[in-house]
């Protein structure tokens, strides 16, 4: 994109390349947003560059979790495009296990991914949006932060994602700077389609909607946080679960 191009404004998305983070890549630049997408997975960072085209999006496998691969990638952006709008912190991973059997480094690099480097991108973006005075920080949480047997990794590192959330929502906010978080709960990705059947059954029937949502629904709620319209949400949650949260059960 052309830096005198000041029509668009710039947003960052990691895990974007495919799943949630392709379709919020996608709602993104339907918004007119252009895109910088962060995700280790070269191939398919490819499929977005050749299905979206570089007038829209440059691809970046920056490592989120490598405190110099993340400065030096900032630096570039800044550089290049001197402002940050928008940064969605969407990558991230599981390693399911009861915690008898959870070993030690499954517990570590599910807490590295998705905390320590969604911390790492707010730190470097609220360092811009705070200098700049203005910007939007979505990070995608998880309905599973309320409790999930089988992932005490996973439900922590996404509780403390919204305890990050609260905190630089009151850190940033005299600065005009927004964060909030997205809760998703049961979600039709490549990761849900592998499940048993009659498992995948057992928890849509679970939902209070008896169905599951899409990749777009998480869309269109980083759409709206991110929108410079709204301008008195921050601090917040918001589920995008079928109304899993409020308590049904199988």
């Amino acid at each position: 994109m052309n830096v005198a191009d000041m029509n668009k404004k710039i947003a960052i998305v990691t895990g974007a390349a495919k799943g949630i983070g392709r379709a919020i890549v996608e709602k993104l630049i339907n918004e007119n947003y252009f895109l910088i997408a962060l995700d280790i997975d070269t191939d398919n960072g490819k499929k977005l560059i050749k299905d979206f085209g570089i007038d829209n999006l440059e691809f970046s496998n920056t490592n989120i979790c490598n405190e110099k691969q993340v400065v030096e990638f900032f630096s570039s952006i800044i550089e290049k495009y001197k402002k940050i709008d928008v940064l969605v912190n969407n990558a991230g991973i599981i390693k399911d296990n009861m915690i008898w059997n959870m070993t030690s480094d499954d517990f570590d690099t599910v807490l590295d991914i998705n905390l320590k480097g969604t911390w790492l991108m707010c730190k470097e973006a609220a360092k811009q949006m705070k200098t700049q005075q203005s910007g939007r920080i979505v990070n995608i949480a998880s309905r599973a932060w309320l409790g999930n047997k089988g992932q005490s990794n996973y439900s922590a590192s996404k509780a403390g994602i919204i305890g990050l959330t609260r905190v630089l929502a009151l850190e940033l906010g005299k600065y005009n700077v927004l964060v909030n978080a997205i809760a998703p709960g049961l979600i039709n990705t490549p990761l849900t389609q592998k499940l048993d059947k009659e498992v995948l059954q057992k928890l849509i029937e679970a939902q209070p909607t008896r169905t599951m949502g899409n990749p777009e629904d998480i869309a269109n709620a980083v759409a709206f946080l991110s929108n410079e319209n709204t301008k008195f949400i921050t601090g917040q949650t918001i589920y995008v679960d079928g109304g899993k949260s409020i308590g049904a059960g199988i």
